[in-house]
């Protein structure tokens, strides 16, 4: 069934749903009346002298008793679903004096579909779209709706006018990277779901679904101090879990109906356009998870944040597409109009996105600071590739001091004792005799050349030392969305949600972020995405600059960090216990040399972390330059909570031998920068990467994974020869 009749179909099949979940609603508060109801019969009995003796009156005291238990408990649900504030998504608003174009854009998209327009506009730092209510008090109540709020709508009554119709959000890559025409075709499933939306019926039900769903989120919160509070919020949590449950299945089939409706009705509307338009989302996916995890990521660890990372997509995009040749008649479509064009002052809106994003899945700042600060895509290689590596370098090189290895060899020349690659390599290297499998003891320190314990402690003794589960805080690369966000289908509890969707045969995609509200979540908080097994040395050797740049990276799963309760100390030691056993068996693939090194860097990392969640800056590494506070649009503080960031983590924990691998990568590269010439560089796809004479150094991840797991140096040192570097002379270190 296509056209008016599916559409009309799908509308009645949601509305049918939503008066489902009203009448439990109706049924939930007819069983919170029944004892007052049973009890004012009793009272008018005896007071008509009907229903006397002492029977009556006993009975009357306990029904009225609990009649009053009843209705307090009643009350008590209704304020806590009443106070409660549903989840929103952190977004970046767009007035509409700053993008005229976009809003009549998308305000002829809604009178063609004969459906209200969407009451705001924003924009997210992700590769989605959807419409989100935010008519709750908490959140401030949304611009009044247009002239079109008034359209009719098939299959029930017409919307009221004072009803605000729900915010359109919209992926900021796509507003970089797709034209005008390519990005009214993606909307306009989006757009038709206001229709729908503004029936009382279904608007009603979906505001009781999100209050059931944010109550639930306040009752299940840690922290109740004293039994009776924690057996009050316990009852209150049973009841609304109790509604939930009685909800969940007609909520889903609803939001079904209304995506039906929506999917229907947008057919009409550049339906040939949008099926190329998809394309370009697939696209979109791919870039912007490699822009993310190889080049924003390394600098947000440095307290850095790119601050064109809308600009940085398209130069991805634009790469990715000569590499693997994914868009066909590429080159004509740049001479389209960009959709950003429909903004008018897209860099402040790009700076704004990108601060927006360096919160969300990294939980940095809200601002611009000395520790803190945005960073131009000229300057990327020198303040963050450079300072990476030689940060990096120098942790090494301190944790080496730490477990008194020589800082010269013996039959080094004299006055090479300074941080050089030569000693690492002579640590990492497996003497012949020790080839065998088994443990190697620790080199013991120099006496002559030992470092001093009180500048120099152990990481894994040292006073205050954090546990060294400092890579638990490390994330790896994200994920590609394993499904495209469902062809215009909301999330089903929070129902205000109408994503865009993509074709199956599409590139790559990560797993869309669950629905902020969604009402089958523990506590309305976000759904977390299963843990993947870590990455194996060919994932490892994309991650490193000499990689493969044309490898897709690995199919990981991004990990939402969901508010919980601290754990018990039990739990502590069990999840503890859980990680040793885990690095155990990663670092079983390398050398014991090179496990006690990991194990220091580890530490040495941890305590850092450490050191810059007490003092609040961003990486403990970050460089002291000052920086002006952020001017332009900024995402709206009433929608933040800052005790959930990072919101979504981009990567797992780093294991140990990662770690190890990505500091044993950075001494080769500072050697190369200061004995062979070579210079810091940035590849849009993989991030930081090393450049000799303009070209990117290649094999060196197979050299260094070889050292790290074998101990054998014979590939890295052939290599190094083969560029001119010298593994004996001193490197400047940060």
């Amino acid at each position: 069934m296509t056209g008016t009749g599916g559409e009309e179909m799908g509308v009645q099949a949601a509305r049918s749903r939503a008066l489902a979940v009203l009448r439990v609603r109706s049924r939930a508060l007819a069983v919170a009346l029944l004892p007052a109801a049973a009890a004012v019969i009793l009272l008018a009995g005896g007071a008509t002298g009907h229903l006397t003796g002492g029977v009556w009156d006993v009975l009357r005291w306990v029904v009225s008793g609990l009649a009053l238990l009843v209705l307090a408990a009643a009350a008590a649900v209704a304020l806590v679903v009443a106070r409660a504030r549903p989840a929103v998504t952190p977004t970046v608003t767009v007035d509409e004096e700053s993008a005229p174009d976009l809003y009549g854009m998308v305000r002829d998209l809604a009178d063609r579909l004969d459906v209200p327009a969407p009451s705001a506009i924003a924009l997210t730092p992700d590769c989605d779209s959807w419409l989100e209510d935010r008519t709750h008090p908490a959140h401030g109540r949304p611009p009044p709706a247009s002239e079109s709020a008034g359209a009719t709508l098939p299959g029930g009554p017409a919307p009221r006018r004072g009803d605000a119709a729900p915010v359109l959000v919209i992926g900021s890559p796509f507003l970089w990277w797709m034209r005008v025409g390519e990005l009214r075709a993606v909307l306009a499933p989006v757009v038709a779901g206001t229709g729908p939306s503004a029936h009382p019926d279904i608007a009603a039900a979906r505001r009781f679904i999100r209050g059931l769903d944010a109550a639930a989120a306040v009752v299940s919160a840690g922290g109740r101090r004293g039994p009776l509070s924690r057996a009050v919020h316990g009852g209150l949590g049973r009841v609304v879990r109790l509604l939930l449950r009685g909800c969940r299945v007609h909520a889903a089939e609803m939001e079904r109906g209304v995506a039906w409706a929506a999917a229907e009705r947008a057919q009409a509307v550049d339906y040939g356009v949008r099926i190329v338009a998809q394309e370009q989302v697939g696209l979109a996916y791919a870039g912007w998870d490699r822009l993310l995890t190889r080049v924003a990521l390394p600098a947000w660890r440095m307290g850095r944040w790119p601050a064109r990372l809308d600009v940085g997509v398209v130069a991805a995009l634009t790469e990715l597409s000569r590499r693997d040749r994914l868009a066909e008649g590429f080159a004509s479509r740049l001479g389209e109009r960009p959709a950003c064009d429909l903004l008018e002052e897209p860099g402040a809106m790009d700076e704004a996105v990108s601060l927006l994003a360096a919160r969300l899945f990294h939980g940095g700042p809200s601002g611009a600071s000395p520790d803190w600060s945005p960073v131009g895509w000229d300057d990327y290689p020198e303040e963050v590739v450079d300072r990476t590596w030689r940060t990096d370098a120098a942790r090494l090189h301190r944790v080496l001091d730490a477990l008194g290895v020589r800082r010269a060899a013996g039959h080094t020349a004299p006055g090479t004792g300074g941080p050089t690659l030569a000693r690492v390599l002579d640590h990492l290297t497996t003497p012949a005799d020790e080839a065998s499998p088994g443990a190697l003891p620790t080199p013991a320190p120099d006496p002559a050349e030992a470092p001093n314990p009180a500048a120099a402690p152990d990481p894994a003794t040292a006073p205050g030392a954090a546990p060294t589960r400092a890579h638990a805080a490390e994330p790896a690369e994200p994920a590609w969305r394993a499904e495209p966000p469902g062809s215009a289908e909301p999330a089903g509890g929070d129902g205000t949600v109408t994503r865009t969707g993509s074709p199956a045969d599409a590139a790559p995609h990560r797993p869309p972020a669950p629905a902020y509200g969604d009402h089958d979540t523990h506590g309305g908080h976000l759904a977390t995405h299963p843990h993947v097994t870590q990455p194996d040395a060919a994932h490892l050797e994309a991650d490193l600059p000499g990689g493969d740049s044309d490898d897709p990276p690995g199919h990981r799963r991004a990990t939402p960090a969901t508010p919980a309760a601290a754990p018990t100390p039990a739990a502590a030691a069990a999840v503890d216990e859980a990680d040793d056993e885990a690095d155990d068996d990663d670092l079983a693939g390398t050398t014991a040399r090179g496990a006690a090194l990991a194990a220091g860097l580890s530490a040495q990392l941890a305590r850092e972390e450490a050191e810059a969640s007490v003092t609040g800056a961003g990486a403990p590494d970050a460089p002291p330059a000052a920086a002006a506070p952020t001017a332009g649009p900024a995402p709206d503080p009433a929608l933040w909570d800052d005790r959930a960031l990072p919101l979504l983590p981009l990567q797992p924990p780093r294991t140990g031998r990662e770690i190890l691998t990505a500091h044993v990568t950075a001494m080769v590269c500072c050697a190369a920068m200061d004995t062979a010439g070579a210079v810091p560089g940035l590849d849009w796809l993989d991030g930081p990467s090393l450049l000799f004479d303009g070209v990117r150094a290649a094999d060196l991840a197979p050299s260094v994974l070889t050292l790290v797991e074998t101990g054998d140096p014979g590939p890295l040192r052939t290599w190094m020869t083969e560029l001119g570097i010298r593994p004996e002379k001193p490197v400047r270190l940060v």
